[in-house]
């Protein structure tokens, strides 16, 4: 993609999708609502930058293996301003 993100879906089913992002150094993935609760599961050990449709914004720091989640709802910017390593994570939406 042209904004350096890419959302790889893995799975997809009636309970649950999993997509695995990549975003690029530099990268983004833009605005978008999470209309469903949903797991993020690092794969990397690193920093990302999110900006929330309230104007709110914060620094998540992701550590390899160790799962979050997040309620449905939330509108968010993803980017990958700090490293210059791809920050890779899988989110695991509950659908259902």
């Amino acid at each position: 993609m042209s904004n350096g993100s890419n959302g790889e879906v893995q799975l997809e089913n009636e309970y649950f999708r999993v997509t695995k992002w990549t975003i690029e150094p530099g990268g983004v993935i833009p605005m978008h609502r999470h209309d469903y609760e949903y797991v993020v599961v690092p794969m990397v050990t690193d920093r990302m930058h999110v900006a929330n449709a309230d104007g709110s914004e914060i620094v998540a720091e992701l550590v390899t293996g160790q799962s979050y989640t997040r309620p449905g709802g939330g509108e968010h910017e993803v980017s990958n301003p700090y490293s210059e390593q791809d920050v890779v994570f899988v989110e695991v939406e509950r659908l259902a």
